[in-house]
This record gives structure tokens, C-alpha cells and sequence, in this order.
């Protein structure tokens, strides 16, 4: 299911993830939601909410990562 607003994300991501970064969750999230709705563009046998939470994960990866305290921090350049 699309989320609306980023206080729906799930708790690891309201928790450990800065405003920006769950934003951008959030909208990867809801694309992947879309575009993958059809069993066959999914790879393996993943659910529609899994290949989109994974999406939704590599999206946030490209500009922060996970620190020491379990939190994720922007990448430095």
C-alpha cells in the first residue's frame, strides 16, 4: 500500500532515518508501488509491498548510509 505521509512509514524508518531520507523512501517507495503492480516485472518471487520496500531502501542508500549508531547519515562527497 502507497503511503500518504511519511508518519505511516514503518518504525525503522521513522526512527533511524533523517526527514529527507524518509521523504525520499517514501517516493521511491510509492513508484515502485506503480510500476511494479504486475507479478512478471517483479525478480523471483518477491510480493509487490517487498520489491517495493527494496526499492524504496536502495533509493535512500544513494545518499545516506547506515552509521555506528544505527543511524543513517548523509554520505559525504
Amino acid at each position: 500500500m502507497p503511503y500518504d505521509n511519511i508518519s505511516e512509514l514503518p518504525d525503522p524508518v521513522r526512527d533511524h532515518v533523517p526527514k529527507h531520507g524518509q521523504e525520499i523512501y517514501m517516493e521511491a517507495f510509492n513508484n515502485a508501488w506503480d510500476e511494479y503492480s504486475d507479478p512478471d516485472d517483479r525478480r523471483g518471487d518477491s510480493s509487490r509491498e517487498e520489491a517495493a520496500h527494496k526499492v524504496a531502501w536502495a533509493a535512500v542508500k544513494q545518499v545516506y548510509r547506515k552509521g555506528e549508531d544505527g543511524n543513517w547519515h548523509r554520505q559525504s562527497d
